[in-house]
């Protein structure tokens, strides 16, 4: 199998079986997820070695993606517009779902410290597209329903905060176990100071330069520049690449005045990005790692969930949020899907044996989560009453 060849049947495969999942209105990741399975080395076996050779410097330049368009999301208008209560709801949903995997796994199935932080820091994440999916198909509106959004909108954005922070810690943990514990912590927080620094300044330069860049084809072109060079200057640097990208992303809406249209020029061609990474995230799967999820797989698979649900139960509760928001909205925050599988492929990469664990339970709950998720999230918006039809 050539690797035009290969690419060609990715393509093609992956549009034939969204078409057909789109029937049974099951999310499109799920049907790109399927596509790498089946036609991975494990089964298939029709992808050209050459692609999953360079699979993960590709994944990391999609990550790069990822987070500088979720950076848009961290501009000062929106804070103002979003208010107090997303805010609460949205930090208090990251670091009680993080927590609650994190402990479930370290105290009840005694696993290293160093895997239990990256399966709880993967947890926090959600998947927008499919909230939104059933938000405008049962044409909701209420104030459960503008709060979900704008949670969702919000909370990859603390997760990666919280991801590269835990990384950084899991890193460390793993290779310098000597240390003390706040010396870990400490450099954990240098690295993403490191990656706000660079992040920050390639966003000044970019902002500065971005007047030479006045039509879409060269937005587009100084747009992949700049990604590439977040990407690249993170891992020179050993900083945090989701981390670079998304303060850069932070600092272009937040200093050009028209810093929306380079994220608008990146969302135009970055689905085909996107189907690669995610027949590549199932490609990477290890069906015979499978057998070995046991009681790992299942407290995620059921922790995930009920610490969404407490963290925005509880950061309501702060904000003093109606009961309706404290009530319903956790149940609308259990799809998962590219950040988390992004998360996860990282990890792959950074940890090779326990990454294949941590990519193997993650890949398997996605594709539950985005058959489950939204049959909660439509359950939320009915109890709260903001759906006007069945």
């Amino acid at each position: 199998m050539n690797t035009i060849l290969s690419l060609g049947l990715i393509f093609l495969t992956a549009f034939l079986v969204a078409k057909l999942v789109h029937l049974v209105k099951l999310p499109v990741v799920t049907a790109y997820l399927i596509v790498g399975i089946l036609i991975g080395p494990q089964l298939g076996d029709i992808i050209a070695p050459r692609i999953l050779g360079v699979s993960g410097l590709f994944s990391e330049f999609v990550l790069g993606v990822i987070a500088f368009v979720i950076g848009e999301n961290f501009s000062l208008n929106q804070f103002r517009r979003l208010g107090k209560s997303v805010l609460w709801i949205s930090l208090g949903e990251v670091v009680v779902s993080w927590g609650l995997v994190s402990l479930s796994l370290r105290l009840f199935l005694g696993q290293p410290l160093y895997i239990c932080l990256l399966f709880g820091a993967i947890a926090p994440a959600t998947a927008p597209a499919a909230t939104i999916m059933v938000i405008r198909e049962y044409k909701s509106k209420g104030i459960l329903t503008d709060t979900l959004l704008g949670v969702v909108a919000i909370d990859d954005a603390w997760g990666l905060i919280l991801f590269a922070i835990s990384l950084a810690v899991a890193k460390e943990l793993y290779y310098a176990t000597h240390l003390l514990p706040l010396k870990v912590v400490g450099f954990a927080l240098l690295k993403v100071l490191g990656s706000f620094v660079i992040g920050g300044a390639l966003g000044w330069i970019f902002t500065f330069f971005s007047r030479f860049a006045r039509h879409r084809e060269e937005a587009l072109i100084y747009d992949l520049g700049f990604l590439l060079l977040g990407v690249g200057l993170s891992k020179l640097m050993d900083t945090s690449v989701l981390l670079t990208n998304m303060f850069l992303g932070t600092a272009v809406v937040n200093l050009h005045p028209r810093g929306r249209r380079f994220f608008d020029v990146i969302k135009d061609v970055d689905f085909p990005l996107y189907l690669l990474f995610f027949v590549l995230a199932g490609a990477n799967l290890e069906l015979r790692a499978l057998k070995e999820l046991g009681l790992v797989g299942f407290a995620y698979f059921f922790t995930r969930p009920f610490g969404e649900w407490l963290g925005a139960w509880l950061g309501a509760s702060v904000a003093k949020s109606g009961r309706v928001v404290k009530k319903y909205l956790g149940f609308g925050l259990i799809p998962q899907a590219g950040v988390a599988l992004g998360m996860a492929l990282y990890v792959k990469v950074a940890f090779p044996e326990a990454g294949t664990l941590i990519l193997t339970v993650i890949v398997g709950t996605t594709v539950l989560y985005e058959i489950i998720g939204p049959i909660f999230t439509k359950f939320s918006l009915q109890r709260a009453g903001e759906i006007k039809r069945s």
